[in-house]
């Protein structure tokens, strides 16, 4: 039988906060959790937040989110038309999803807008499904050929 006049004490959890307060919630979730949710809540206030929206893109992705991140670069992309980073990191997002074809559209949007690191390019694991394509090799050759 409880004891009324005995107060019962939570014991605190590995990160030493009580249970089910606010420190230890927090305390439990990694970086990336927190900071996709943090910045989702931006994003619900100011959505063409272009900074927000590329970082929370690379979120999503680093988190396995690729439909997401897909989703988000899109918006960014909407947000700022004319930033060649902006299409690449497209770019990056449909080759991770396998699709080809708007890969390269992106990517050569990417470059037409400005984009010239061909060295990073060629190494950026994001690329890998269309590294192989010979248009790659060809869109690689044809815009360092230009610059």
């Amino acid at each position: 039988m409880p004891n009324p006049g005995k107060r019962t004490v939570q014991v605190p959890s590995e990160t030493g906060f009580p249970p089910g307060s606010v420190l230890g919630f927090l305390a439990d979730r990694s970086q990336l959790d927190f900071e996709v949710q943090f910045y989702q809540q931006v994003l619900a206030k100011r959505p063409h937040f272009a900074e927000v929206l590329r970082v929370q893109a690379g979120n999503l992705t680093t988190k396995g989110q690729l439909q997401d991140g897909l989703a988000v670069d899109k918006l960014l992309v909407a947000a700022r038309p004319s930033d060649p980073t902006a299409h690449y990191n497209l770019a990056c997002r449909y080759a991770l999803l396998k699709q080809p074809d708007l890969a390269f559209g992106s990517l050569e949007r990417a470059i037409e807008l400005g984009y010239r690191d061909f060295r990073f390019m060629e190494e950026d694991r994001d690329l890998d499904s269309i590294r192989k394509d010979p248009r790659f090799r060809a869109l690689v050759k044809e815009y360092r050929r230009r610059a």
